[in-house]
């Protein structure tokens, strides 16, 4: 099995090197990660809705019951029938229990329906964020390691040392900010 370990860190070891390397392949990973977690998050959200639909058709049919124990209460005591209006109140407590369960079951899920869609909020944050980085590096014509070694005729101006830092400093720069978007979703 340490062998099997070992091939396989060093395949992600090589795998996030790469990827630092072409920034552009790391942010299309990304963005395909968000879309999976928001279709991932859309289906939950889903879930969670019909359980609560559920719920509530549960507790509307309790309290139907509940009204009808309790008509029958009035009617067993009407008639001076103790002993079933008595059976009939435990059994309308009883189904007071159930409702009471199932209001609270429905009240946690209406909370994760909440947090649910907080989540879906803040991915489709990030996927503006990556679509953004990733329109900036398309758009700052970050030259591919073919590009680099070419110089020639058609260059307006030729490279100097304060443009290449630039270059250099934007590049560290865009590297950081991935850095702290990929923390922030917590990879």
């Amino acid at each position: 099995m340490g062998l099997f370990d070992d091939f396989s860190l060093f395949l992600e070891t090589r795998l996030e090197e790469f990827l630092r390397n072409n920034p552009q392949l790391e942010l299309q990973a990304l963005e395909e990660q968000l879309r999976e977690q928001a279709a991932e998050t859309s289906r939950l959200i889903t879930d969670l809705k019909t359980q609560e639909k559920q719920l509530q058709t549960e507790i509307l049919n309790i309290a139907q019951e509940i009204q009808r124990w309790h008509a029958r209460i009035e009617k067993a005591q009407a008639a001076a029938r103790q002993d079933l209006a008595q059976a009939a109140r435990e059994r309308e407590a009883a189904l007071l229990r159930q409702g009471n369960q199932r209001w609270g079951q429905m009240e946690v899920l209406k909370e994760q329906i909440k947090q649910t869609e907080a989540l879906q909020g803040q991915i489709r944050v990030r996927q503006e964020e990556v679509r953004a980085k990733a329109q900036t590096v398309r758009s700052s014509g970050e030259p591919t390691q073919a590009g680099q070694a070419t110089s020639g005729w058609y260059q307006s101006t030729p490279a100097t040392d304060s443009d290449l830092l630039e270059e250099k400093f934007q590049r560290w720069e865009m590297d950081e900010e991935l850095e702290e978007l990929k923390r922030s979703m917590g990879r």
